[in-house]
């Protein structure tokens, strides 16, 4: 028998680990580890997106794949951290505040990242055998095709999929609207991969279309 919710017990817990995932997803890290490193402002280059890909472009490897990482880590901490705290309700919320606070950061007049980063980071908290899956697709695409975007593009939109006939029903849902969130964040990039003017993997900056990350 379902039990209704007291909404007036449960709510300041759901918006508290809604507004915890934000916050935690809205460190800039991309554009904190540039300025810690010298280099330019990484608002000023490439996309000026804040993501490692955008990183990537200062010619810093290691900073882009550090970028990378501390995206994707914050998305794992935010869900593990609301799970810790009240259960797999909290961990969803947290998770959604972590992906918007990274592409929609207050501190930067929401003009964040594209979110694929913190997206396979919490995919890792939720189901790590999906994690492996979409990387998997990930790398596939862009070895076949050598664009990122549309290996990313490809791989989330998989993602809802394997994790609904994977039995993580809740879970699909969830990633399903971060799927579509990560698409309208690409909205550029799949234009110009319609166009022939997406940049792909390795290609000089200089290129046309070269504004992808």
């Amino acid at each position: 028998m379902l039990h209704p919710i007291n909404w007036s017990l449960v709510l300041p817990y759901y918006l508290g680990a809604f507004a915890v995932g934000y916050l935690l997803g809205s460190i800039p890290f991309g554009l904190i580890i540039t300025r810690l490193a010298g280099t330019q402002d990484l608002r000023s280059i490439g996309s000026g997106n804040i993501g490692a890909t955008n990183v990537l472009r200062t010619g810093r490897k290691g900073l882009a794949a550090l970028t990378l990482i501390l995206d994707a880590l914050k998305g794992t901490a935010a869900a593990w951290l609301g799970y810790w705290y009240g259960g797999q309700d909290l961990a969803v919320l947290a998770a959604l505040g972590a992906f918007l606070g990274h592409t929609f950061p207050v501190w930067l007049m929401f003009k964040g990242g594209k979110g694929v980063a913190t997206f396979l980071g919490l995919l890792i908290f939720f189901a790590w055998p999906i994690a492996l899956a979409f990387a998997a697709i990930w790398l596939a695409v862009a070895f076949l095709t050598r664009y990122s975007s549309l290996s990313a593009l490809v791989a989330s939109a998989a993602t809802p999929v394997l994790l609904w006939f994977d039995a993580y029903l809740q879970e699909a849902q969830l990633f399903a609207l971060l799927a579509v969130l990560l698409w309208l964040k690409h909205s550029g990039n799949i234009v110009r991969l319609v166009k022939g003017t997406e940049t792909k993997i390795g290609q000089n900056r200089s290129a046309p279309g070269h504004q992808q990350g």
